[in-house]
């Protein structure tokens, strides 16, 4: 069934049929249209299509009658604004087609994804003021929530990407959960001959204060903090030493930080990385179950000034890997504290 069988068939817009790829999710006024240039280096790198897909908003009521005349005229509208959209960029070596949902957004995007073989969405995110609490709309973090695939974050201020993205941050701190992104990320960085920047902050852990700390308080600090850190590079070096074998240009960098959140944050911008490829989830999955990403992820959601390309939790089935690269990549093991 058509993706917009739902309106009242007469005049019906040009359609085009589902193709897997990348999804690029414009809303009704194209305000977000700076996601289709993202979503573009996207496809190139990977060789896929690309869709861009609007989804126009259903009555809520159950007794509602639509009006044809004004549903033609919202699907009309709607075809106008993917087209502008679309014609924004010179012609690439992608395939742009584009597509009408009905319905309450975050569900068609995840349904329409999942018909298309579960490829992955990208979608806006715009400033704090214009959004939740945290910086992210309703409809991102629904999506986050169901997606079957990756999905790629993008904020209105990050600039506009060449024909691909060139210097990729991969948070990892030790567990498998992280690492799942790691076949997705050697792919990117194949397809372009980007660096993989792979990246752990040892945070400073927090002690009991019943009192002011003690100079032997002091010292086991420190001497956690160097054994932690000195774990971490050698968890991040048999990581980059599997990724250079297989020729490509990846770094390990272990970084102290008060706050892994705004320290990540402060390295993407340091080492003018233009993506940021992460799990959904890390260390804390094994303790909370029951949302769908974790805190370092939320935060970077809300806050990193470059693209997020997010592996939520629903998903670890549904990554955009070659077989090649997922057998290539030899996970390590984990940091064993």
């Amino acid at each position: 069934m058509s993706a917009v069988s739902a309106f009242p068939s007469f005049s019906q817009p040009r359609m085009s049929a589902k193709t897997s790829g990348v999804v690029a999710c414009i809303d009704c006024t194209d305000r977000n249209a700076w996601i289709y240039p993202h979503a573009l280096a996207l496809a190139s790198t990977l060789d896929v299509p690309v869709t861009l897909l609007q989804v126009l908003d259903r009555d809520a009521s159950p007794d509602a009658r639509p009006d044809p005349i004004e549903c033609n005229l919202r699907r009309r509208e709607a075809m106008r604004v993917l087209d502008r959209c679309a014609a924004t960029i010179e012609p690439s070596s992608s395939q742009t087609t584009i597509e009408l949902a009905e319905g309450p957004a975050a569900e068609e995007i995840c349904r329409y994804v999942r018909e298309c073989d579960e490829g992955m969405v990208v979608l806006g995110r715009r400033g704090r003021k214009e959004a939740g609490r945290d910086g992210v709309g309703g409809t991102v973090h629904k999506v986050l929530s169901q997606a079957p695939g990756p999905v790629l974050l993008v904020p209105v201020e990050a600039p506009v990407p060449g024909s691909a993205y060139r210097r990729i941050v991969v948070p990892l701190d030790g567990s498998r959960w992280a690492e799942s992104v790691l076949p997705l990320a050697v792919r990117l960085a194949k397809a372009a001959d980007a660096e993989l920047l792979l990246v752990h902050v040892v945070p400073t852990p927090e002690m009991i204060q019943a009192r002011p700390l003690e100079t032997e308080d002091e010292t086991l600090r420190e001497n956690l903090i160097e054994r932690n850190e000195q774990a971490a590079r050698s968890y991040l070096d048999r990581t980059r030493s599997n990724l250079s074998a297989m020729g490509l240009r990846a770094r390990a960098i272990v970084i102290r930080g008060g706050d892994v959140r705004d320290t990540l944050c402060a390295l993407v911008d340091r080492e003018a990385a233009d993506l940021a490829v992460m799990s959904a989830r890390g260390h804390g999955h094994q303790h909370v179950r029951d949302v769908p990403y974790g805190t370092v992820a939320s935060y970077l959601m809300a806050h990193c000034s470059v693209p997020m390309l997010v592996l939520p939790s629903a998903s670890r089935k549904a990554q955009m890997t070659s077989p090649a690269a997922s057998q290539s990549v030899r996970l390590p093991t984990a940091i064993q504290v």
